[in-house]
Order: C-alpha cells, then structure tokens, then sequence
C-alpha cells in the first residue's frame, strides 16, 4: 500500500519523485520530535522535509521551520536548540471537524450572538 501512495498521492509521505530527488542529490540532516526528516541538496542550496504522515507544514517546530527558510545556517539537529516558552506544541489544523472554533452566534452553535450595544440599531425593511 505505501507503494502506491508513493505512485498516486503527494499529501502522504513522498512521491517517487521526492524519492528519487532524495536518493540522487539528498543528504540527511536530522529528524524531529514528529517523525518528519529533513534534507538539504548535495551541491545546492535546496533544503526539504519529508513528512511523517500526511503533509501539514503547521507541523515543522520552529527550529526546523527557521532552518527550513533559510533563516538559520545550523540545524537544530547540530545544535543544543531549545523552543522559546512562548512556543506552543502543535495543534493539527481543525477546520471542519467537530473540534474547530464556533464562535457565539455561528449557525453551527445552539447559543445566540449576544446584542448589539451602543448605537447600532439593526435595519428593518420599511423601516
């Protein structure tokens, strides 16, 4: 089965051309806490992740993410590299689950939006 994901999807993993690109000109650089793999080009500049699983670029650490966009030379596989307080774990993308944020008033939630204030007055036909 995962060889035909590698044939005829690109959300799984890699494709066979990723493979191959990798096999040819790929050198390994480190992996993270996900599973996902990280290569940079033999001779190039060129730097790419192969997921762990489906394909979700809200799922590299910043670490990675910075090393990804050229925005540190050294990857956090090199280095003692230790995430800002601030960052937060990743949380997969929950749009159009059950899980996704409904705010007060939406149609897909029981409670009401709350009243206007102030001076807002709704428009009424005729009115």
């Amino acid at each position: 089965m995962a060889l035909l994901d590698e044939i005829f999807t690109w959300w799984n993993g890699q494709t066979m051309g990723t493979r191959f690109f990798t096999w040819r000109k790929g050198v390994y650089v480190g992996t993270d806490s996900a599973g996902n793999t990280y290569y940079r080009e033999r001779d190039g500049d060129k730097r790419w992740v192969i997921y762990n699983g489906e394909a979700d670029a809200s799922a590299i650490p910043p670490g990675w993410h910075g090393w990804m966009h050229h925005r540190v030379d050294t990857p956090p596989s090199e280095e003692t590299y230790e995430a800002a307080d601030w960052h937060l774990p990743h949380q997969s993308n929950r749009t159009g689950s059950a899980g996704a944020y409904r705010p007060k008033g939406s149609i897909l939630t029981p409670e009401s939006r709350p009243s206007a204030t102030g001076d807002y007055d709704a428009w009424t036909p005729g009115g």
